[in-house]
């Protein structure tokens, strides 16, 4: 059964939900997180502190409000629009990630918190 978790980012609430994965699972074991984020176009990411491998649902193809755990870098991305790896509207990963989760609301609401200082994930 997937984790529900609320993502703030300034004004900015949003719902989401961490899913039943072993991946996800150490990401919630995680929680509550409170990070200051990079941008990479309409993409948050930041470094969590956690080491985990790529596995089954490792890919390159996420939606808009998709939640990612990205192994390179040791960290989670949230996916709100194109990054600078898409030609079109939908969101493109540097590299495979690990789908983790989804934002429930509408993530395109996070464009207007780009230049945040700090975003905090945490359960419901």
């Amino acid at each position: 059964m997937p984790t529900a978790v609320k993502i703030v980012v300034r004004k900015t609430i949003l719902r989401g939900e961490l899913f039943d994965s072993p991946c996800a699972q150490t990401i919630v074991s995680c929680l509550p997180l409170e990070v200051r984020p990079h941008e990479w176009g309409d993409e948050f990411y930041f470094v969590i502190p956690v080491d985990l491998s790529l596995n089954e649902s490792a890919t390159r193809k996420v939606n808009m409000g998709d939640i990612g755990y990205w192994l390179p870098g040791k960290a989670l991305a949230i996916f709100f629009g194109p990054t600078p790896m898409s030609t079109g509207l939908e969101p493109v990963p540097a590299s495979e990630i690990n789908v983790v989760g989804r934002i429930l609301n509408d993530a395109t609401a996070l464009r207007m918190e780009k230049g945040a200082k700090k975003i905090r994930i945490e359960l419901i």
